[in-house]
């Protein structure tokens, strides 16, 4: 008899669950709004990481759900998910209601996970505070003051290049191009020369390669992302602890021996001190403390050097594919450098207008973050519709989706930098374009990003000729388990030196 009850008792919990889960895969049909067909447990994300990348499975579900609503219904798992499909709204979001989308519900933990409580991570009022603080340290200015910094780095690995091509060479570039990045961002953000162009094995581009690459406990992935609260509760952390005490004691390193003897280096590290505490864990009187000095360090490094080291890769990869493009690109970058005199400048970099519209389309063609999201602080009434978004949903743009949709970009697997020309951009919806976001949560670290990645293209380019080999990933295939857009097994290419000009 106690068999049976046990038996019966556990059918029932298991009908009991199983309902919950049919009702809460009815959130969004509940609420007019449209929805695909959610799997019970894996709602509409199963093949993520399996079959497709974030960004490739979003852009399917934006073409699904586009045209029917301002923002469709999915389900991450057993989680509502509003995915945004109309470019006002999208523009409500990001800039005209940011008050009820200001943090993007991402986990950290400040007290076990110090560096987790970085800028990107950050809610609410620590973020504002946060935000206010460093924004000044990546104007225009500074990094005109930080260029030749970049330069240096571009050079040595100018050098490194040219002494590894002999004749017709076929390379993977793609570690390269983090090796270089790893280096600027070494250099500018620590104040340390890494070396990791040279030596691959450096520690620095060791300890980036295991933050990415760390296998991930589906437990605490869940916890996580399901009840952040609980996962802090219990001390769970996002950052390996042998990755966390490399740089906690990089940058203390850093900042002892600076102020013991009074070295100023006009580097990123250096605008930190500056704004330094004497506290390791608050600040309330508008300084850093050091555990807010080594958080941001750490976000610059790591958001810094996979991101643009992807964006260089697929450009090349681009400029392989299409000849014509990339002697364009070469002759806007010689003919800067020829009025210059030959001297790579901070204001050279910037007058090279199509070298820039190549940048954005590759950044078009193959965003980095490839989805962008928020989570709503309050009940939110969608402008033109009676629908609600509740406090606590969370919501997802989907970059790579709206970047490919042919509304917006005619043809969109066509590479064609004569998208952003002033005149195109013109025509084109502002919203339509968002590889670093918008409005106040907009990538902070875009001008140092996209300064390295035109420093990287004008070494290579007046140095190399690209052109594809038969490693050459065509078409291209994503790394499903990478977050970042990056190239599933490398960037392969074939490089002949230029003759010198």
């Amino acid at each position: 008899m106690e068999v049976m009850d046990i038996t019966i008792t556990f059918g029932m919990v298991c009908i009991i669950i199983y309902l919950i889960l049919v009702r809460r895969n009815r959130y969004w049909i509940e609420r007019n709004i449209p929805q695909l067909n959610p799997e019970l447990l894996f709602g509409d994300v199963r093949d993520v990481n399996k079959t497709y990348h974030i960004g490739e499975k979003f852009r399917q579900l934006y073409t699904q759900l586009k045209g029917k609503h301002p923002f469709g219904g999915i389900y991450m798992f057993t989680k509502p998910v509003a995915l945004i499909t109309d470019l006002e709204l999208l523009k409500c979001i990001f800039v005209k209601d940011f008050q009820y989308f200001h943090d993007r519900g991402t986990y950290y933990n400040e007290r076990d996970d110090p560096l987790s409580a970085h800028l990107f991570n950050l809610e609410g009022r620590k973020w504002k505070s946060l935000r206010n603080k460093i924004t000044p340290t990546l104007t225009s200015g500074k990094m005109k003051m930080v260029f030749s910094t970049i330069v240096a780095t571009g050079k040595q690995f100018q050098d490194f290049m040219l002494a590894s091509v002999q004749g017709q060479t076929e390379l993977e570039l793609k570690d390269l191009l983090a090796r270089y990045t790893t280096d600027v961002i070494g250099t500018f953000a620590f104040g340390i020369e890494c070396n990791s162009v040279h030596n691959p094995d450096a520690e620095f581009r060791v300890m980036g390669k295991k933050f990415f690459t760390r296998p991930r406990n589906i437990l605490q992935q869940f916890l996580m992302n399901a009840f952040p609260r609980v996962a802090r509760l219990v001390g769970i952390r996002s950052i390996l602890p042998e990755v966390s005490d490399f740089f906690m004691n990089v940058v203390r390193d850093t900042i002892t021996y600076r102020v013991a003897n009074n070295v100023q280096r006009n580097d990123f590290m250096d605008i930190l001190i500056r704004m330094r505490s004497d506290s390791d864990i608050k600040s309330d009187d508008g300084t850093l403390t050091f555990n807010e000095i080594a958080a941001q360090a750490f976000v610059f490094f790591i958001a810094g050097f996979e991101t643009s080291s992807s964006l260089v890769a697929f450009t090349l990869y681009e400029l392989a594919l299409n000849q014509e493009i990339q002697d364009e690109a070469r002759k806007c970058v010689n003919e800067v450098l020829k009025r210059h005199g030959g001297i790579l400048t901070y204001e050279a970099a910037m007058e090279m207008i199509y070298l820039d519209r190549v940048l954005k389309e590759c950044l078009r063609k193959y965003p980095p973050i490839s989805v962008h999201f928020r989570i709503t602080s309050k009940d939110y009434i969608v402008p033109g519709t009676n629908s609600v978004l509740e406090a606590g949903t969370s919501v997802m743009i989907p970059v790579l989706g709206i970047h490919h949709d042919p509304e917006y970009f005619p043809d969109p697997e066509r590479f064609d930098p004569e998208r952003f020309t002033v005149e195109q951009e013109a025509q084109r919806h502002p919203y339509a374009w968002t590889p670093f976001g918008e409005g106040p949560r907009i990538c902070v670290g875009l001008r140092f990003g996209m300064m390295q990645a035109r420093v990287a293209l004008i070494h290579l380019l007046t140095s190399f000729r690209f052109s594809c080999c038969s490693k050459t990933p065509v078409p291209m295939r994503y790394d499903l388990k990478n977050g970042i857009l990056t190239p599933k097994e490398g960037m392969w290419l074939r490089l002949e030196k230029i003759d010198d000009k």
